[in-house]
């Protein structure tokens, strides 16, 4: 089997299971109970947090474990929002295609907290332009947020010049698919989310990392874990194995990247030249090393995937968290695809260890389309 949905999570890497292991087994203690079991747990939390924060460029302090992305996403954009606010309402900035957990928890402020929620547009390779980030940004806007690469097509933002046009408003990026990928630091976002079995941790871990002092309203309340930002008994060995995996992933990163734009290219390039009716979507040049998207005209996207799976190829139509949904991507509807065609959809996603081979690959795509159509 040739596994190339990497975008929705791969593996556990053997160093981070290893690293994980003693906080499974002997070292159980809980990092909140003051005895002598629970320091030596909460000295390895502690030191999980500085590594992860030495990565992402920022203070230990800064640092909050999450369950995983879409959590890191619903604490940085409520968080921050009523953090900001109070009860009173207001404003925040997003995109037409942010991932289902940013946009979810804007319809929740807007719907329970009376929040005004401005939805940018994108263009058609799904990119924002900053201009429409400053145009928007208002004496109320709390947050904007919007992701740092897109988790169907792989349109990079800038990030950093969307920053600079929000000016003084706090900028949230949803970093789950560019870790390992992009560059993390520099970005001039005050928040960022990052999920651990994008690169290599397990799943049910993740950091919303928060700059500075900026105000952080609980959405989770207990105990006070986090230094009162998100309770409840934390993940240590996910903590664990997701700074040794964020540590790895960022030191591999520009050889990693380098090799899997090279197979993402000259796969993409035969694709569209070996099967009549394929369009690749997204940003051609501002994009994920490892991701391909497509549509494929008079196909199923869905019907394209099983007959992939026929040949060994295991991959997706877009985002694993609306698999299964009818509803077209919204991701592609925003970039003007209608319906029909954002339904024909295809998201091949590689891993930084390997890089496929292009031609085979492109091949099997050839086929499968073919057969498709064919109705075979």
């Amino acid at each position: 089997m040739l596994y190339l949905d990497h975008a929705a999570g791969g593996p556990v890497r053997r160093e981070v299971l290893e690293a994980m292991a003693p906080f499974l087994t002997g070292r159980f203690g809980n990092p909140s109970s003051i005895h002598t079991v629970g320091e030596d747990v909460a000295g390895a939390l502690d030191d999980a947090r500085r590594r992860v924060a030495a990565v992402l460029g920022m203070r230990a302090g800064d640092i909050v474990f999450t369950s995983g992305g879409t959590e890191a996403n619903n604490l940085a954009i409520a968080g921050i929002a009523l953090g900001a606010r109070g009860r009173a309402p207001g404003h925040i900035v997003t995109t037409a295609v942010e991932h289902d957990s940013v946009l979810a928890v804007c319809r929740y402020l807007q719907r329970m907290h009376r929040y005004d929620v401005d939805v940018l547009p994108v263009d058609s390779l799904g990119r924002v332009d900053p201009d429409a980030v400053a145009r928007a940004v208002r004496d109320d806007t709390a947050v904007v947020s919007i992701g740092y690469a897109n988790n169907e097509v792989g349109t990079v933002q800038d990030v950093a010049a969307i920053a600079r046009a929000a000016g003084s408003v706090p900028v949230h990026t949803d970093a789950v698919q560019a870790a390992g990928w992009l560059p993390l630091t520099g970005t001039g976002a005050s928040a960022l989310s990052v999920a651990g079995h994008k690169i290599g941790a397990p799943q049910g871990i993740g950091v919303l990392a928060v700059r500075g002092r900026l105000p952080l309203e609980p959405v989770i309340h207990g105990g006070g874990q986090e230094r009162g930002r998100r309770s409840g008994t934390q993940n240590v060995a996910g903590a664990v194995g997701l700074a040794l995996a964020l540590e790895l992933a960022e030191r591999e990163r520009p050889e990693a990247a380098a090799r899997a734009a090279a197979a993402r290219d000259a796969f993409t390039s035969r694709v569209l030249g070996t099967v009549p009716g394929s369009r690749a979507t997204g940003d051609p040049d501002r994009r994920l090393p490892g991701l391909a998207s497509f549509t494929f005209a008079a196909t199923s996207g869905e019907a394209v995937l099983l007959e992939l799976e026929r040949r060994g190829i295991v991959t997706s139509s877009g985002s694993a968290c609306a698999a299964g949904s009818d509803e077209p991507s919204h991701v592609l509807t925003a970039m003007g695809l209608d319906a029909d065609d954002a339904r024909t959809a295809v998201r091949f996603s590689f891993d930084r260890a390997t890089a496929p081979d292009a031609g085979a690959l492109a091949g099997a795509v050839a086929d499968a389309v073919s057969a498709v159509r064919s109705g075979s």
